[in-house]
């Protein structure tokens, strides 16, 4: 292998990136690399979970993307999301898991506190829970 061939793989093994295009109905991803020279080809996202049990949330353009690519080849690449910048910080409290939709609802568990909050006043959405049984004090 060529030495530049060998530092060009080298420098992309890892790379940052930006969502450029979506493809939902396949769950792909075409990412422009953060220097703006180059789009990657289709590639999928990491998710929680993709066997039995199942975690969607989809990333969106504008985002900003990790690349993780095997050998350096981007076109073998996953995209791992997401990093947080200065613009779209979302907690600052170690013990806070949130979760801030663009409507302004809020999910949030807080573990210091032990309190765990579903804030959907900001976007007057509506809060729907189904199950067979519901016990509201299963202290009692």
């Amino acid at each position: 292998m060529e030495h530049t061939e060998a530092s060009r793989r080298i420098a992309n093994v890892i790379r940052y990136g930006v969502v450029k295009e979506t493809d939902y109905e396949k769950a792909l991803i075409r990412v422009e690399l953060q220097d703006g020279e180059l789009l990657t080809d289709w590639i999928p996202w990491v998710t929680l979970r993709a066997g039995n049990d199942k975690f969607w949330w989809a990333p969106e353009e504008g985002e900003v993307m990790l690349l993780l690519a095997p050998s350096g080849e981007l076109a073998n690449a996953v995209a791992l999301p997401a990093a947080f910048s200065n613009q779209n910080q979302n907690a600052t409290e170690p013990t806070v898991q949130r979760q801030t939709f663009e409507d302004g609802t809020v999910i949030e568990y807080d573990r210091a506190a032990h309190r765990y909050t579903i804030d959907a006043t900001a976007s007057d959405s509506e809060v729907i829970v189904k199950a067979g049984i519901i016990h509201l004090n299963p202290t009692s």
